[in-house]
């Protein structure tokens, strides 16, 4: 994998750890420690590298050393899945400009991507989340962008890209290869209600913290649709995640975020992660690192339980199937509930066409009680506007 001469290794400050002992993920995994002694990553699942750049960044300066803070409270953590092969392949090494750093995070994703290695980002700024969404390009697939963020980061798409604006550059990209892109978390006193009006007007689907965090299990099926993870540390509240240069009173909590990123280790759809906007200069004793770290490990433990859930003509005896009538249309709403992880699923046959394609949308429980109470389920319709 010819990808060596965008990376460079893992600082041997990060190898040093008096806590890295057997069984531990810095004595377990695969990690590029020595220059031009690159790994061979035949056979890895997933790999780690970290992009120490911060010119991308609206207010956070210093986030650049993120990754190596990281890796020093997650190299600690014990390897309980030892099934799954992880390598650290080091830093992309920082481009003379912005976009040559983009550039390098295209190549090294895009050769994982085609060795069937899932790759996990840590930042740098959010604004690296553009760079993630390009690789998806050369796949000719539409992508579905999932974010974890206390505001939406639309910004104005006239202004050089940033961590604040990064979503604006995303929707204006040509070619568009973006279906859909969901807020878990958005903190209404931070957002403008010109930008609320502006993702309902784009189809987009935003989700209140307060509403989120009355039933975390409604994040699951929303990740789940994912292909891309962006992950603010600012949607997390201050007493669990003080390494951010904006902290908040509120937000999500450091369980709801081990449960978010397991959610997305167990999501067969979802290829790629990214953790962005922590500040070790912000930090106090390391407590944001070590929050990641374990957020790290969760997404590894649910990785480690994947199965092929996606509804299919091969597995269809694996689902419950549920029939519920709406008045508000004319065929029945088809609900799918798997036997064993009780994940649930919509059915949505496409129109207009001559022989009927069905597509299946994750959902809740939530919803299917919604049509039962001869109510539209807002994921039906939202899927069906857009392809309207």
């Amino acid at each position: 994998m010819d990808i060596e001469m965008y990376l460079e290794p893992v600082s041997g400050k990060c190898l040093t750890n008096e806590n890295i002992v057997e069984g531990t993920l810095g004595k377990t995994m695969t990690i590029y420690a020595k220059k031009d002694d690159f790994p061979d990553l035949n056979g890895v699942h997933i790999a780690i590298f970290g992009v120490s750049e911060d010119r991308g960044t609206a207010d956070n300066i210093g986030c650049a050393d993120a990754p190596d803070a990281i890796r020093r409270a997650f190299y600690t953590l014990f390897d309980h899945h030892e099934e799954i092969k992880i390598a650290d392949i080091g830093n992309i090494i920082v481009g003379q400009e912005l976009s040559d750093t983009y550039f390098a995070v295209n190549q090294v994703m895009t050769a994982l991507f085609k060795n069937k290695i899932l790759p996990i980002m840590l930042g740098g700024s959010q604004d690296l989340t553009y760079a993630m969404y390009k690789v998806y390009e050369y796949t000719g697939q539409l992508v579905n962008i999932v974010a974890i963020d206390p505001m939406f980061d639309l910004g104005d798409d006239t202004e050089e890209i940033n961590s604040h604006s990064y979503l604006s550059h995303v929707i204006m990209h040509k070619p568009s290869y973006l279906f859909n892109y969901t807020n878990i978390g958005y903190q209404t006193y931070y957002v403008s209600k010109k930008s609320v009006e502006l993702m309902k007007q784009l189809l987009f689907d935003s989700y209140r913290l307060g509403s989120m965090k009355a039933n975390m299990e409604l994040t699951e099926p929303l990740i789940r649709n994912g292909n891309i993870l962006s992950i603010d540390m600012s949607a997390f509240r201050a007493a669990d995640a003080p390494g951010v240069t904006n902290p908040s009173p509120n937000g999500f909590n450091g369980e709801d975020a081990c449960r978010m990123t397991r959610y997305a280790g167990l999501s067969c759809k979802l290829s790629s992660l990214g953790i962005f906007e922590y500040n070790p200069h912000c930090d106090v004793n390391g407590q944001t690192a070590g929050l990641i770290a374990q957020m790290l490990w969760y997404f590894i433990d649910g990785f480690s339980a994947r199965t092929n859930d996606f509804p299919t003509s091969e597995n269809h005896e694996m689902f419950r199937h549920f029939y519920v009538q709406v008045s508000d249309i004319e065929e029945e709403l088809e609900f799918l509930c798997h036997k064993m992880n009780g994940k649930w699923w919509m059915s949505f046959v496409l129109p207009g066409l001559d022989k009927p394609q069905k597509h299946y949308i994750p959902c809740s429980k939530e919803d299917y009680q919604q049509a039962m109470n001869d109510e539209l389920p807002d994921h039906w319709w939202q899927f069906y506007q857009k392809l309207m």
